[in-house]
């Protein structure tokens, strides 16, 4: 699954732009009143609800708007909001079918409404944005990028007639950035965009426009602009302190809205920031009032089993049974079985994997990890375990002390080695030792090239990165175009598509 471009999909479609609009009737040549687009008191109020997943309160609203304020096409969109968080947050298939007539519906009743407002063509674009998402979430790749074609077309049009109509220079500019680097394996849907065409500065640039203007001015827009920009420092320009600043700058409310949590905690776990993402989730609104959110359950557990904790695992059990998706099943039943591995149970370990290989589905990159390593039938080196995990909560000292007492060749040869080589040179790198790590990560790539596993790819990666930081573009360039020489088994998708953004940003730099 294409994960990091789930990401910026996924913020295009929750990033409705409340501006307040007069609540007035447009009239047409007959006399009668038009269909127009309006954020009254009662639909914005009816939006941060929908977006806050306060979908009963969010209803009833829109119930009421129905009946006072037929005439409002603006309640079909916040509609929508809620079939998309739906289908995203449960993932289920049944439900995806069941709600997918309701797009081409709302559409029809969209195209009712006031052409001469700015909202007539973006509403038409943000429902396609937010369906090509669903479809995504279902593997259905050829409609995903049909919808983006037809929102981009529908933007671009848009955009000739209202210049300056700001959530439109949002949603362009995140795709501007995003194009370029999307992997070689789904380049074929990139034909289907037709003239979709840009680079990371070019979209970074008009985000940045459209956050100047909310400083000034009264945007509601605001938060979710800022947390779009914030993924397109993470993932395209990995700019992570950026990012973070960003997101913690931009008046999201995690206590009060769970997709606020999801956003700072994720950015915050992707930062180095683990006890932050920590105390951001345990913290996160909860009760009947909010639809349910499973999946902040499993990145409290992961986060807590980071820094290797002994009482994770109640917290992916939870996930697993109140989650009615495909992905990550699997993956919380490898990381039940690390808990057990970390606290001393080899036979727990082996329970769990037994049900990894039987539960979930093995369709994203971590899954498919998790699926491999219970057909290997053999429990991962321990140290190499810790090692791991603190280096991903950002704890690199405690995962260097850990790993260094161990020499080389007390690895078995090679898979062991080959990673302790690889995992090494990650601790080293947190710890910008950046010699030291570029020597571990040369060797990794040496025992690795021909290896199934992720380590000499994403070794490349960060080689590029490391040179990149260190302003030596050849070897940047080299780096990342060794890294897309390589096919690994997992997590090839992630790293060609980081790689792809490497390159376009060096060549950004160039021109």
């Amino acid at each position: 699954m294409l994960r990091p471009i789930l990401f910026f999909l996924s913020f295009l479609s929750i990033a409705l732009p409340v501006q307040a609009m007069g609540n007035s009737e447009c009239n047409n040549s007959t006399g009668r009143a038009a269909k127009y687009f309006a954020f009254t008191p009662t639909a914005l109020q009816a939006y941060d609800y929908a977006t806050s997943l306060r979908f009963g309160e969010a209803y009833a609203l829109m119930t009421q708007m129905k009946l006072e304020d037929p005439n409002n096409l603006i309640v079909h969109h916040i509609d929508n909001y809620i079939d998309f968080f739906t289908i995203y947050i449960q993932e289920d298939e049944a439900t995806y079918r069941r709600l997918k007539k309701n797009r081409d519906l709302r559409l029809d009743k969209v195209k009712a409404g006031d052409r001469s407002s700015p909202y007539y063509l973006f509403v038409q674009a943000d429902i396609r944005l937010q369906w090509a998402l669903a479809r995504l979430r279902f593997e259905d790749y050829l409609g995903a990028f049909t919808e983006v074609s037809k929102a981009h077309k529908l933007l671009r049009e848009n955009e000739e007639l209202f210049p300056d109509f700001m959530p439109n220079k949002k949603d362009l500019g995140i795709l501007h950035a995003m194009v370029g680097t999307i992997p070689d394996s789904y380049r074929w849907g990139v034909k289907l965009l037709g003239g979709l065409e840009g680079t990371i500065a070019q979209g970074r640039k008009e985000v940045e426009e459209v956050l100047a203007y909310a400083r000034k001015n009264d945007f509601i827009f605001e938060e979710e602009t800022a947390a779009l920009y914030a993924y397109l420092l993470l993932h395209l320009d990995n700019k992570e302190e950026e990012a973070w600043r960003a997101v913690a700058d931009s008046g999201l409310r995690p206590k009060q809205n769970p997709m606020h949590c999801f956003v700072m905690a994720n950015i915050a776990m992707r930062t180095g920031r683990n006890e932050k993402a920590i105390q951001l989730l345990e913290q996160r609104p909860s009760g009947k009032a909010f639809f349910s959110f499973p999946y902040l359950d499993y990145m409290l557990g992961l986060a807590k089993l980071r820094r290797l904790d002994k009482n994770a695992a109640p917290h992916f059990q939870h996930f697993i049974t109140h989650y009615q998706g495909r992905n990550f099943i699997k993956e919380a039943y490898q990381k039940m079985a690390w808990q057990e591995l970390l606290n001393g149970n080899p036979e727990g370990y082996r329970r769990y994997m037994q049900a990894c290989l039987t539960q979930g589905h093995a369709i994203a990159g971590g899954d498919n990890n998790a699926l491999q390593e219970a057909e290997r039938g053999s429990a991962p080196d321990l140290s190499l375990l810790k090692a791991r995990l603190l280096f991903d909560g950002g704890y690199f000292q405690k995962g260097y002390q850990t790993l260094s007492a161990r020499q080389p060749n007390s690895f078995a040869f090679p898979d062991g080695q080959l990673e302790y080589y690889y995992r090494m040179g990650r601790l080293l790198h947190g710890l910008e030792r950046y010699d030291e790590a570029l020597q571990h990560y040369r060797v990794a790539i040496e025992m690795g090239a021909d290896s199934p596993f992720f380590f000499a790819c994403n070794a490349a990666l960060q080689m590029g990165l490391i040179y990149e930081s260190e302003g030596d573009r050849q070897k940047a360039r080299a780096a990342f175009e060794r890294c897309l020489s390589f096919s690994p088994e997992e997590y090839r998708t992630g790293l060609h598509q980081k790689a792809k953004s490497g390159l376009a940003r060096l060549e950004g730099e160039q021109g």
